[in-house]
């Protein structure tokens, strides 16, 4: 049996989640919100996304305050009004597709919010053209010549934790299956994390002991206040001479373990221009190991991973537990049914969907059965 298409369990205190395959559908920034309510731009995408043929949807980076958004059009859930929005797509983009389990990552963007979007140059944006003041660790621009971030003080950093964890609670009663948090690409939790932007003197910065301590405090607060799956999104390596390591990140993930953390999704980069990615083909798997060797937690990879075979090798050798894509799936929103083919595995499908297959590949769906009229 093809080890993608074998099933895979994530535990948590609420009890274990069964995942049907070990495909993933990272999240990714659609820029389509309004006022931070998911709109039917979300409700086409999910429902989309939802018939992919994997088993697990994590939705986008959604801010846990309005200011820790990326852009104006990002996703939010700081509110009811967020909550009753995102609830209620959720709802209905899930009557279009069969059971599927899905998270959501929560986030805070930090010095990288207040951004337009990537079609509009994805840079600071002035509070003329709809910008706010960004929070950060310390008072350093992303970019060499914007303007400064707020230095968040220690009560500012309390404020930020409750923000996460009211947002947590706001998911589960949306109904979502599990929660990652995002601690990757140049984002606040990251920017704790990585001494190019956190050049803090106080208990939060310098060390790597201080530098982890918000993101642990922030991790444990969302643990006791929620008992479903929790997982973090990290950034394994800066990409640049002083940064950020993956050593340092595989004991970040060993300290999160007996906090309750139930995965890990592992990917690089974003937090300085000046970074030097060795980019290619499975150019993240390596980190991904590093971690599951060192941490033992479950792990996904993620990154330029595109064809089956690929991804059925990299568990194979043990490097990863769960295969996560991103644009692959927008490129090929049923890319879980090509591998089901590739592979020899089986999806579930809407019935709708039954008979677009050739008649070679109809086994994917399994012992379904389409008549003719």
């Amino acid at each position: 049996m093809s080890l993608l298409f074998s099933s895979y369990t994530l535990n948590s205190p609420r009890g274990p989640l069964r995942l049907a395959n070990r495909i993933v559908v990272a999240p990714m920034c659609q820029y389509a919100a309004v006022n931070g309510e998911a709109t039917d731009w979300h409700l086409m995408h999910w429902g989309n996304l939802l018939n992919s043929g994997a088993a697990l949807f994590i939705i986008e980076a959604t801010g846990v305050t309005p200011e820790g958004r990326i852009t104006p059009a990002c996703l939010g859930l700081w509110d009811e009004r967020t909550e009753v929005a995102l609830k209620n797509t959720l709802k209905r983009a899930r009557k279009l597709a069969p059971a599927m389990p899905v998270f959501i990552q929560l986030a805070h963007a930090g010095r990288k919010a207040s951004s337009a979007s990537p079609w509009d140059g994805g840079q600071l944006l002035s509070v003329d053209q709809g910008g706010w003041e960004t929070k950060a660790p310390s008072a350093i621009a992303q970019l060499e010549g914007e303007r400064l971030p707020h230095e968040l003080s220690t009560v500012e950093l309390q404020d930020l934790i409750e923000a996460f964890v009211q947002a947590a609670q706001r998911a589960d009663r949306v109904g979502v299956d599990g929660i990652e948090l995002h601690g990757a690409h140049g984002y606040l939790l990251h920017q704790f994390l990585s001494p190019i932007a956190n050049q803090r003197t106080d208990q939060y910065g310098g060390s790597f002991e201080n530098r982890i301590r918000f993101p642990l405090a922030l991790f444990k607060a969302v643990r006791a206040a929620y008992q479903g799956v929790l997982g973090i999104r990290i950034s394994a390596t800066d990409w640049i001479e002083g940064g950020w390591t993956p050593e340092e990140t595989a004991e970040f993930a060993a300290r999160l373990k007996p906090l309750g953390c139930n995965f890990v999704h592992i990917s690089s980069g974003g937090i300085s221009p000046k970074q030097k990615i060795a980019i290619g083909p499975n150019y993240q798997v390596p980190f991904a190991k590093t971690v599951k060797d060192m941490a033992g937690l479950p792990t996904m990879t993620v990154g330029l991973i595109t064809d089956p075979h690929q991804a059925e090798a990299i568990l194979e050798r043990g490097d990863a537990d769960l295969i996560a894509l991103a644009r692959a799936f927008l490129y090929k929103p049923r890319w879980g049914w090509e591998a089901a083919a590739a592979l020899d595995g089986t999806v579930a499908s809407q019935e709708q969907y039954w008979r677009c297959l050739p008649r070679e590949a109809q086994a994917i769906f399994g012992d379904v059965k389409v008549g003719q009229r």
